[in-house]
């Protein structure tokens, strides 16, 4: 699967498993959290400048119907990656509550 938006590689670039004894990430690398905050911020962006575009195209201060789309498009596309990660965060969530202790 490509990753145009750089969502998945970000999120996953030194994400190891320090229990399994693998490799820590190293000192000052961001955080999960740091990394997701971002990329919310970068789809947030994103669907701000569609809306924008398709203003402007129904406003008349821009006629370029292919460029519209395909801003709508990559912020579409950006939502989706950034659920699906969602989607699988939740599902870890829910199997870390049934582990019995």
């Amino acid at each position: 699967m490509s990753d145009p938006l750089g969502l998945i590689r970000s999120a996953t670039s030194g994400a190891s498993n320090p229990l399994a004894g693998g490799p820590r990430p190293a000192p000052g690398a961001p955080s999960f959290k740091d990394v997701l905050l971002k990329n919310i911020d970068e789809v947030n962006k994103l669907q701000q400048d569609a809306t924008r575009a398709v203003e402007d195209l129904q406003a008349g201060r821009r006629n370029d119907v292919e460029g519209v789309m395909l801003a709508t498009a990559k912020a579409d596309t950006a939502f989706k990656a950034l659920q699906a990660v969602r989607n699988r965060v939740m599902e870890a969530y829910d199997e870390i509550k049934q582990i019995r202790v």
